[in-house]
């Protein structure tokens, strides 16, 4: 029940993204099947390819003092919108989509906190 509700908040989150920012959109025509496909693209996609991202980047994740982050997630946001009708402008709309997309998830993860909805995870 907990990865039900993890992947829709993650769906909801993209699709937030993609009203609030320009730089991130959908295909016209995008369903909501795809809207939950591209959320389980970028949970797979955070679970296998991010770490390893971050650690052959930790050199340079250490001389910005973590900025570089910032960098490795706009990565992750472009590997995912290169396999799923997510579209997005260019690098730089990654990195800014991802950022916010960042804040989205925290302010959904509080609500589900907040309602009892995570089963259990703190």
């Amino acid at each position: 029940m907990g990865f039900l509700i993890r992947l829709l908040v993650n769906a909801l989150a993209l699709y937030l993204l993609t009203r609030v920012y320009a730089g991130v959109s959908f295909a016209p025509g995008t369903d909501a099947l795809s809207v939950i496909l591209a959320a389980l693209v970028l949970g797979i996609v955070n679970a296998l390819i991010r770490p390893v991202l971050l650690l052959l980047s930790l050199p340079i994740t250490l001389l910005t003092l973590g900025l570089f982050t910032l960098v490795v997630n706009g990565v992750v946001l472009w590997l995912v919108a290169s396999v799923t009708s997510l579209n997005v402008a260019g690098f730089g709309a990654a990195v800014v989509g991802a950022l916010i997309l960042t804040l989205i998830s925290w302010v959904l993860d509080a609500i589900v906190g907040a309602l009892g909805l995570n089963g259990g995870r703190d």
